[in-house]
């Protein structure tokens, strides 16, 4: 399973409450071209991996990247452009 820290989560939900008013749209994590990660609003589809923040969908994941993401953690990390989400592979030492 993705790990989602309460700081990814936050700005998950910031950024969800900026582009939508929807309560059954969320962000979905998504693969672009290249193999480079993004995000786009959309809506739950069956058998995704769904990340809530105070009862709000912030994350959709398609079940085979969440598979493919197994282990891995979605965190923020402070860049010279700010805060920007980021996605490493966890090492088991928290």
């Amino acid at each position: 399973m993705l790990t989602v820290t309460e700081g990814a989560k936050q700005m998950l939900k910031e950024t969800l409450r900026e582009n939508s008013d929807d309560p059954e749209t969320g962000i979905r994590l998504s693969v672009k071209e290249g193999g480079q990660f993004g995000i786009v609003l959309d809506s739950e589809s069956e058998g995704d991996q769904v990340v809530e923040h105070d009862g709000d969908k912030v994350l959709l994941v398609s079940p085979g990247l969440a598979t493919a993401l197994e282990g891995s953690k979605l965190d923020v990390q402070d860049t010279d452009e700010g805060q920007k989400l980021f996605l490493s592979k966890e090492d088991g030492s928290d």
